[in-house]
Formats: structure tokens, sequence, C-alpha cells
């Protein structure tokens, strides 16, 4: 299948530049995936399609203020950005000038309340860097760190807590799960209260999640790899709800590639995981482990549009997609919302 059929037109303006002053204040569109109908509503309207004993499946990832500013020995100022921890204080950054850093470099940040030597380069043009600090890593980090916006925000964001979900926990990603950008503590009641189950679940997401798919072929794009963890006791009241008839619905794409790969690995059953997804899904695929997503708009041609493709059918994503455009629909992080979920429509003609 060639990348092409996953492109659209979106004017530039659709792009959010800022997330809303109220969380919950996005719009919501619902994608009913078995006859490509759709409803347009305020995503405070969310809870009005979900039952109870479904359940809601969260990403609590916490987003590191990773963008780093500081200088080389020589006085050269550099940009470093943390991908991933490797071991100890070594991680895997990007650094900007890339060409100039090369192993024994030193860097300072902070007036050299933080400091690192280059250790090695990766392939891909990364550079490993070993930290030397006094105190808590994450401690530093958060007073000298900012926070790394995707690359089509070109905005600053005041409040850098408006990159971060209300249920952020566990620290380690390079960019937030978005979807869960709309909740508010107080929704997260009313569901609780309706008798919808909150399930969490960790994956740290990493910048390859804003790359293009570069190969002309879908089937030929290799994903990126990033870490996941289910707990025993979300594995088991999943397993609760879908005894019961209850539904599994993922928040965010995040959760959704968490949940398709401890459902895959375990013959459709979820049980206690961890370890490194590189799980790629697109149109063909079948799905293991939810029965709906609730997600944000996403990129032309990329890895995320054919995932919400393969659920809900390309022709269906692309309609839905040309029809947000018409209607002015907020695009990516700080945009709004979509609810992909079959039987929708009835449901909410009842």
């Amino acid at each position: 299948m060639n990348v092409d059929a996953f492109d659209f037109e979106l004017p530039e303006e659709l792009i959010a530049q800022k997330p809303l002053q109220d969380r919950d204040a996005s719009r919501l569109m619902v994608l009913d995936p078995s006859t490509g109908e759709m409803n347009h509503e305020s995503f405070l309207d969310i809870l009005k399609y979900i039952n109870p004993g479904d359940a809601l499946v969260i990403n609590d990832t916490r987003v590191l203020p990773a963008r780093l500013y500081g200088e080389k020995d020589t006085g050269a100022h550099v940009e470093i950005l943390l991908l991933k921890q490797i071991e100890g204080d070594r991680w895997e950054t990007l650094v900007k000038p890339a060409r100039r850093i090369k192993p024994g470099a030193k860097l300072s940040f902070g007036d050299g309340r933080l400091t690192a030597e280059c250790v090695d380069t990766l392939d891909h043009g990364g550079r490993v860097l070993e930290f030397s600090y006094e105190g808590i890593f994450y401690e530093v980090l958060e007073a000298l760190g900012e926070m790394p916006l995707p690359p089509y925000i070109t905005e600053t964001l005041d409040d850098q807590e408006r990159y971060q979900t209300v249920f952020a926990k566990h620290r380690g990603s390079a960019a937030a799960p978005t979807a869960g950008l709309h909740f508010t503590e107080e929704m997260l009641k009313q569901a609780e209260a309706k008798g919808v189950h909150l399930a969490s679940i960790t994956l740290h997401v990493g910048l390859g999640t804003f790359r293009p798919v570069s190969a002309e072929q879908v089937e030929e794009h290799v994903m990126h790899a990033e870490f996941y963890q289910m707990t025993a006791g979300t594995a088991e009241l999943l397993e609760e709800v879908k005894a019961a008839g209850g539904r599994v619905i993922a928040v965010g794409t995040t959760s959704a590639r968490t949940l398709e790969t401890v459902a895959c690995d375990n013959g459709g059953a979820f049980r206690e995981a961890s370890g490194w997804t590189d799980i790629f899904i697109y149109p063909g695929y079948v799905f293991h482990g939810i029965d709906g997503l609730m997600t944000n708009f996403h990129l032309p041609k990329s890895s995320l549009l054919m995932l919400v493709s393969a659920l809900a059918g390309r022709e269906n994503i692309l309609s839905a997609y040309a029809e947000a455009v018409r209607r002015q629909y907020r695009f990516f992080s700080f945009g709004d919302a979509m609810l992909i979920l079959e039987g929708s429509q009835h449901q909410w003609q009842q």
C-alpha cells in the first residue's frame, strides 16, 4: 500500500499552537467505524458514549523537560534533546550541532550545575552522553530543562504543565500522550461515578511518533521502539471488564499500541508485562485488545493516521478528516478529539 494513500490537505491555520484555556473545552468528533457516520459534540459529551462497565485506558507517562541549552568546553552553544536513558547517567540524545560533538567532548548546562561528556556516536546521528551533577538528576533537569514541544508547534508554551496530562506519573517520555490532555480531574471523577473503570498503562513516548513515514510503501516502514508496562492490577481489571461484557477503550494511540502489544503476545488476553514495543498498526491489522479509541487528529502520512485507519477504515478516516477540515476542527497535539467507537450512533439515538 502506498504511503500517499494516507495524505490529505490541511490548512496551516488549523494546526493548534496553544492549548485552550480549559482542558475539556475542546470539540469531539464521534465516528462509528462500522457505518462511517459522525456526530459533532463537545468533549464534555464523551461520557454519553461510554457505558458503565466499560474501561478507559490511560497512559500515565510523564514528559521530561528534555531540551537543554548549554555550551561546549570551547564556549560554542549547543542544544540537546534527551531521548532515552540507557543505563545510569548515560542517555541517548540528539545534539545540535551534532557534527561538532565527538567522543570526549565536554558540555556544561546551567553554569556547570549539570555537565556531560560524549562517550559514543550512534548510527542515526545521535550521541550517548554521560551526565555528572550533584543531587537528584530529575530535580536538576526540572530546573534547567524545557518541554520538547512537537516541531509543528512554533509558539512558546507559557505553562509547561499544559503539556502534561492530569494523571502523568512515571517520568520518561519525550512527548505527551496528547489524547489524555483533554481530561480534567473532575471528568475522571464523573467517569468513575458513572461506573466507568479507569485503568493505567505506561508507554514512554519517543520522538519517532512525529517522524513521517519515509518509505514509499507502508509495509516497508520500520517503527521506533518504545518502553511499555502493564501492571498485574491493570491486566486483571481489563480481563474482568471483558468477562463482564464491557468495552476496552484506549485513550490515545500510545495506550492502543500497548494494549495491542500485550494482547498479541498473550493470545488476546491481558497479562502483566513490560518491555519494548515496535508494533506497527496499519490497515489489514486485526485488533485483539481494544474495542474503541479516543484520539486527536494526526499528521498526514503518519503511522498514527495509519493506526486509526486500521481501526475505522481508511476511507472513513479520510472522510472524517475532510469534514474536520471543513468544520475547522483544531489539529494535532493541542487540537480537538475524536472518539472511534462502534455502535456509537445507535447508542446516541436511544
